[in-house]
C-alpha cells in the first residue's frame, strides 16, 4: 500500500511539472531574465534585438509541441512568453527568407528529422506542432539547397501522413 501511494505521488508530481513546463505562473512580472533561466533552464538558443533587448529560446522536446521564445528587454527584464509553433508564426515565413530568418521566426527545427533532396536539390526542415483544431501536425520549410534560401512550406496533420497509425490524437495536444 505505502508503495503504491508512493508511485501515484510521484506520478502526480510528475504529470503537475509537466502542466507549468512552459514557466507560466513561475515568473513574475517583475523578472529578470537571469530569472526566466533559473525558471526554464538554459535556453538552447539566444540573440540580441536590433534594440538592444535579447531573445531566449525554449525548444521543448524533439517530439515536443512548443518552442517558446522569451523576450527581454535592454536591461534584462522580463517582458513576455510565447509558443512560436502556431499558425500565426508559420504564415510569417515566406519564399525567399534565409534559414537564419526562419530560426528568428519559429525557432529551430527536429534535427533529426532534416532531410536533403538531393534530386530536388532541397532541403527540408521541419517541426512538430498542435494546430489551431487540437490536431498533432507537422510544419515543413523547404529551402533551396543551394541558396540556403525559403522555396515553400507545407503544414499537414500527422494523421493525413499516417505518422503513427490512424485514429484521433487529439488528446496529444491536450492544453
Amino acid at each position: 500500500m505505502a508503495g503504491r501511494l508512493s508511485v501515484l505521488l510521484l506520478v502526480g508530481g510528475l504529470l503537475s511539472s509537466c502542466a507549468s513546463y512552459d514557466g507560466a505562473g513561475r515568473i513574475p512580472a517583475d523578472a529578470g531574465l537571469i530569472d526566466v533561466e533559473r525558471t526554464m533552464g538554459v535556453p538552447s538558443l539566444r540573440w540580441r534585438e536590433a534594440d538592444g533587448g535579447e531573445t531566449l529560446v525554449y525548444p521543448f522536446g524533439a517530439m515536443g509541441y512548443h518552442t517558446f521564445f522569451v523576450r527581454g528587454d535592454a536591461n534584462g527584464r522580463f517582458l513576455s512568453r510565447e509558443n512560436v509553433l502556431t499558425m500565426k508564426h508559420f504564415a510569417r515565413i515566406q519564399a525567399g527568407m534565409t534559414q537564419e530568418d526562419v530560426v528568428r521566426t519559429i525557432g529551430p527545427p527536429v534535427p533529426e528529422w532534416t532531410v536533403y533532396f538531393k534530386a530536388r536539390d532541397e532541403l527540408v526542415w521541419e517541426w512538430r506542432y498542435c494546430d489551431d483544431w487540437n490536431e498533432p501536425a507537422r510544419f515543413d520549410v523547404l529551402f533551396d539547397g543551394t541558396s540556403k534560401r525559403v522555396r515553400s512550406t507545407l503544414a499537414s496533420t500527422e494523421r493525413s501522413r499516417d505518422a503513427f497509425g490512424r485514429g484521433d490524437r487529439r488528446g496529444w495536444c491536450g492544453h
